[in-house]
């Protein structure tokens, strides 16, 4: 049976979640790739050990992350049970529902149906009574934002979550969901949202400030934009690749196109004088300001895990850095 390394504690910096006592590693892992029933078990198995090894607690899946949908959750399960469950007690485990999940009219959306029956589903994939985070997973315009919301209060007074967030809302669907939320007492501590060099759209918005202004907690996905941010595409779109496999619909060749090449060519110089990986200057850089409690990571083999936790050996940015990176993103 797998035995964690007992130095895991020393160097990974903990964050507190907006104004909760809740506290994130810098960096999380996503298990949105690579863990579905596609995926080697044991592959898996030395990711997991490897992230918590290097000080990583919190890991985050959703509903229908996969392939196929269920199976990434129906994984972890098979890995606490034979490996992790002994250390439940020092793991934030967290999943969503909001996107489509099975058929039918009840299995997508933000009604209290699905989200409720979703999490019990989730719960019996996962073998576990309750998990760290529920999150709603995604706006639902279809729904009444109070029904949505008291969905979520009463998934935390049955026990079944002990904190709620929300996941790709923006600043002002951020704001209703606050309200209603701190109306009812509920727990809701944390906003997902995509955040990159590339994507700086939470900061045109708003609702990064926002988050930390109001004391709620920001977590990072995406931040190495579907892997354009670690420089693999910079001589071309390699066949095994996201881009190159013609199968994943959040990046495609038409994504990297000449002028997106020319900055993140700029921005690895950068990094280079820093004495950093592209991507461990990304991940740095989204930890720079302090504003978002932790990032999202993913990995295919263990090895990445170690190298991106290198990131966070230098996430201070000079102010001539910034301006040269501003300039290069303008």
């Amino acid at each position: 049976m797998y035995k964690a390394d007992e130095t895991r504690y020393d160097k990974m910096p903990y964050n507190r979640c907006g104004k909760s006592g809740l506290k994130l590693p810098a960096l999380s892992l996503g298990m949105w790739h690579n863990f579905g029933s596609v995926n080697d078990l044991e592959n898996m198995k030395k990711i997991l050990f490897e992230a918590f090894d290097c000080g990583i607690t919190h890991f985050d899946l959703a509903n229908n992350y996969g392939p196929v949908y269920g199976s990434a959750e129906e994984n972890m399960g098979r890995i606490l049970r034979s490996d992790l469950m002994p250390y439940r007690k020092e793991m934030v485990i967290s999943t969503k529902a909001g996107y489509d999940m099975w058929k039918g009219p009840y299995g997508d959306g933000g009604s209290r149906k699905y989200l409720m029956t979703s999490l019990d589903e989730s719960l019996k994939r996962l073998g576990l009574d309750y998990v760290d985070i529920f999150y709603h997973h995604r706006p639902d315009p279809d729904t009444p934002m109070e029904e949505t919301m008291a969905a979520l209060d009463q998934i935390v007074r049955s026990g079944k979550a002990l904190y709620v967030g929300i996941s790709n809302y923006n600043r002002e669907q951020t704001r209703e969901a606050c309200r209603i939320l701190r109306e009812q007492g509920t727990p809701f501590i944390i906003n997902q949202l995509s955040y990159s060099m590339l994507n700086r759209w939470i900061e045109r918005d708003g609702v990064k400030d926002y988050l930390y202004e109001n004391g709620i907690g920001c977590i990072a996905f995406s931040p190495l934009a579907q892997g354009i941010l670690t420089g693999k595409y910079l001589e071309g779109i390699p066949a095994d690749s996201r881009a190159g496999s013609g199968k994943s619909p959040f990046l495609r060749g038409s994504d990297l196109s000449e002028d997106t090449l020319e900055k993140v060519r700029a921005l690895q110089e950068i990094a280079r004088e820093r004495g950093q990986s592209l991507t461990q200057m990304a991940l740095a850089w989204i930890l720079r300001d302090g504003k978002v409690a932790s990032v999202l990571i993913g990995a295919s083999r263990p090895e990445q895990i170690r190298e991106n936790c290198r990131a966070l050996d230098n996430i201070i940015f000079s102010s001539e850095e910034s301006d040269r990176i501003d300039e290069i993103l303008r």
